[in-house]
């Protein structure tokens, strides 16, 4: 199949992609718009937020840099869902560079956070991330797995690895025990989930596989 029909291919089969493209190198208003112009009726593109807010940044004095982020962004208009802010191991809890960051957010959008420390899986940024209507991100990194945690707008699920970081496919039981999780979540808020198994192609697998037992 030539590349330029990846995309219509890919909608077919799933409702919504994460952009990871935009975590190294912003992408233009001009390639937001092609998205949003490519992606079908009900089709939604999570978007990675860039690395210089999460891991240069680490969150501090981000007020030119969101703005700078969220103007591309936002061409994706109806198209767009969640905003993945995804934070370093090397960054340990502070609630208050939290906050302060959570309140530079732009209200109207949807915002997740995933932590890779689990100095962060702790009730107290639960209870700032809810108050602000952001989600926590429930993930199986290895080594930093979360707690199967939900909050705020979103419940949002990355999986990346049955078997170790970024491989392995996922057993049908583990798969079974994230779809009862996920139903039970989706009469409170919206459920997101995307895999980045992609060794050996397992991931469009696994994906497909959890969406049917989702239902």
């Amino acid at each position: 199949m030539a590349r330029r029909y990846w995309f219509a291919f890919y909608a077919r089969h799933f409702d919504a992609v994460e952009i990871n493209a935009s975590f190294y190198r912003l992408p233009s208003p001009e390639l937001f718009e092609r998205w949003r112009h490519q992606a079908p009726e009900g089709f939604c593109c999570a978007v990675k937020a860039n690395r210089y807010l999460t891991q240069s940044k680490k969150l501090k004095d981000c007020v030119e840099p969101i703005a700078r982020m969220m103007s591309p962004t936002r061409h994706l208009r109806d198209r767009l869902g969640p905003v993945l802010y995804q934070l370093p191991p090397t960054l340990k809890l502070d609630l208050a560079r939290l906050e302060a960051f959570l309140r530079l957010l732009p209200r109207d959008l949807v915002h997740v956070f995933e932590f890779r420390d689990p100095t962060w899986y702790s009730d107290a940024v639960l209870a700032l991330l809810d108050g602000f209507g952001a989600g926590f991100v429930a993930h199986d990194f290895p080594d930093r797995a979360s707690p199967r945690w939900a909050c705020g707008n979103a419940a949002y699920v990355r999986f990346h690895g049955a078997t170790g970081k970024y491989q392995g496919r996922y057993a049908a039981s583990t798969l079974r025990s994230w779809a009862d999780w996920m139903i039970g979540q989706a009469s409170a808020r919206p459920v997101w989930a995307f895999f980045n198994n992609d060794i050996d192609a397992a991931a469009p697998d696994d994906a497909g596989r959890l969406r049917a037992m989702v239902g």
